[in-house]
C-alpha cells in the first residue's frame, strides 16, 4: 500500500519517450510523450530537452477546456482545430494544460545559460495529430491532451520531475 502522504515523482525517459508518475514503487500513471527533436541539452536557445532533476514550478490552465490554446502561458480563448492550425501553420501549439518546470541543479539546469525555467520548458498538451513516442518538440515535453489533464490533476506545484536519457 502506498503512503498517501508520500509525494509523487514524475519520471521522463527521453530514450523511451515515456512519462510515468510513481509514489514509492507503485506506478500511478504511464504514457508516451514527445521530447525535443534536437535531443537533450541544457543550453538556452538549443531547442533541446533539459536533463536532471526539476520541479513543477507552476500549473497553468486548470480551469480551461481541453484543447484550449495558450500563447505566452495565457489562454487565448481559442480551441484548437485543424482549421485554426491551417491559419497558423508554424505555431508550436501549447494546448489544454501547462506544467512549467524549473531546474534543481545549479550550473546544470538552473541559473545562467542553462536555466530550465527561463527557457520556458513545459510539460503541455499538443494536437492529437502529433505522434507520441517520437522526439519532435522544440524542447518541451508534449503529451496527449487527455493525458496532460490527468497528469495536471495528479501532481502539485513542487512535484519533482526527473528527466533522463
Amino acid at each position: 500500500m502506498v503512503d498517501s502522504n508520500m509525494p509523487a515523482t514524475v519520471y521522463i525517459d527521453v530514450s523511451q519517450q515515456t512519462l510515468c508518475v510513481q509514489k514509492g514503487l507503485e506506478t500511478l500513471f504511464n504514457t508516451q510523450v514527445s521530447t525535443a527533436k534536437k535531443g537533450v541539452g541544457e543550453c538556452f536557445g538549443s531547442e533541446q530537452t533539459p536533463r536532471g532533476w526539476h520541479l513543477v514550478r507552476a500549473k497553468i490552465g486548470g480551469s480551461e477546456h481541453e484543447n484550449s490554446v495558450f500563447v505566452g502561458r495565457r489562454a487565448t480563448n481559442e480551441l484548437y482545430t485543424e482549421g485554426l492550425s491551417a491559419l497558423y501553420p508554424d505555431r508550436d501549439w501549447i494546448l489544454s494544460r501547462i506544467l512549467w518546470l524549473s531546474g534543481l541543479e545549479p550550473g546544470f539546469n538552473r541559473l545562467g545559460d542553462v536555466d530550465t525555467m527561463r527557457r520556458y520548458i513545459y510539460i503541455h498538451g499538443c494536437p492529437d495529430s502529433i505522434k507520441m513516442g517520437e522526439a519532435d518538440s522544440h524542447g518541451c515535453i508534449r503529451m496527449r491532451n487527455k493525458d496532460v489533464i490527468q497528469l495536471f490533476d495528479m501532481v502539485e506545484v513542487g512535484t519533482k520531475v526527473l528527466i533522463t536519457e
